[in-house]
């Protein structure tokens, strides 16, 4: 009978056995593993967490009266409207859509530019009608030519606004345009990093040219940090910043007539989260746009189901909602002020019909 038998024979408890180093080993080594991955789960989590949480209460509360279309809206439309594919009875459809609305402004895709900033003819053959036919059928709806490129900012292909030729060569392409009876041009160049000297260099070009003709220059914008220098961060692990600082915006927005924010492709993953964004979105572009200036909300009249864009998540209603809270705690009475429609042949009954019954009114 060993030590231990006879302690339970007499009813005694035996004594633990001490366990093997290696066992005891192994059993720190498990917790520490534990612990690191909670404290991993925790760094990666709550900060997105805490965001999301964040952008849902600024999703909350109510818009204030009268934060609704200021009769300055803007669809975007496709390039069928000036090579040829749409006809007389397409522009009746059109107007017949457009009646009632707060549309003022079509931005009608007539590129794009090629890498050196020329813009053939070939590319819109039937502006001149297209033009007229909304003159006709639409009267006080202005059309600016929709111009764009790929920039050689994240690969070796691309438009290179560093170069003082393709900026001249964008100008007499813009001065080509207007000669064809456009009332505005309309920049869309991506992506734009925050913060680039060169672009400034052209829209001071543009503006000269487009005030001298008395029409319009307007652009297509990045999206603002949601946090401080958040575009540096994004740059700095992804060669992407994909948002432009709170100051370079308001360095842009002070140098055209209309300034129309892409608020979508957000990758924010529901309803309130992405209605809470325009809410910020709108806030953070009132704060440095001049009075001047038309500030353009984007709405997703478009459906795509991504990790940039959840079709669930961005929709008409929470864009028009999240714009219409961050109007009414910023600045409800601003009148140059309005909600720019992306894009014509993408969209649903139900996404007109939102922006019908939630703006317009």
């Amino acid at each position: 009978m060993d030590r231990t038998e006879a302690a339970a024979v007499d009813g005694e408890h035996p004594a633990p056995e001490a366990p093997a180093p290696g066992r005891e080993r192994s059993g720190r080594r498990r917790r520490w593993v534990r612990r690191t991955v909670l404290v991993l789960l925790l760094v990666l989590l709550v900060p997105p967490l805490s965001v999301l949480a964040a952008l849902r209460i600024n999703y909350m509360g109510d818009p204030a009266d009268g934060t609704h279309t200021r009769n300055r809206d803007a669809l975007w439309l496709g390039h069928a409207w000036v090579d040829g594919r749409k006809k007389d009875a397409d522009v009746t459809a059109l107007a017949r859509r457009l009646q009632g609305t707060g549309i003022r402004d079509l931005y009608v895709h007539s590129g794009p530019l090629e890498h050196d900033g020329t813009l053939p003819k070939s590319v819109h053959p039937r502006a001149r009608w297209f033009i007229a036919a909304v003159h006709e059928k639409l009267p006080g709806i202005r059309v600016q030519a929709f111009l764009g490129d790929v920039l050689a900012t994240e690969g070796p292909d691309g438009m290179r606004l560093d170069d003082p030729d393709t900026r001249a060569a964008v100008v007499r392409s813009s001065r080509q345009i207007l000669d064809t009876g456009y009332e505005g041009i309309h920049l869309d160049l991506e992506p734009l990093h925050s913060g680039d000297r060169d672009y400034l260099t052209l829209l001071d070009s543009l503006r000269r040219e487009t005030r001298s003709r008395g029409a319009l220059l307007s652009v297509a914008s990045h999206q603002i940090d949601p946090l401080p220098a958040l575009h540096s961060v994004a740059g700095t692990f992804t060669d992407h910043p994909k948002w432009w600082s709170q100051e370079f915006f308001g360095q842009v927005a002070r140098r055209v007539d209309q300034i129309a924010v892409m608020s979508y492709d957000t990758a924010q993953p529901l309803e309130s989260t992405y209605g809470g964004y325009v809410a910020q979105q709108t806030s953070l572009a009132l704060e440095v746009t001049p009075p001047s200036t038309d500030l353009l909300m984007g709405l997703p009249f478009y459906w795509e189901s991504n990790f940039d864009h959840w079709g669930h998540a961005e929709t008409v209603p929470a864009a028009v909602r999240g714009v219409r809270l961050g109007l009414s705690r910023t600045d409800a009475d601003r009148a140059r002020f309005g909600v720019a429609l992306y894009i014509d042949f993408a969209a649903t009954e139900a996404d007109w019909r939102a922006y019908k019954e939630d703006w317009v009114r």
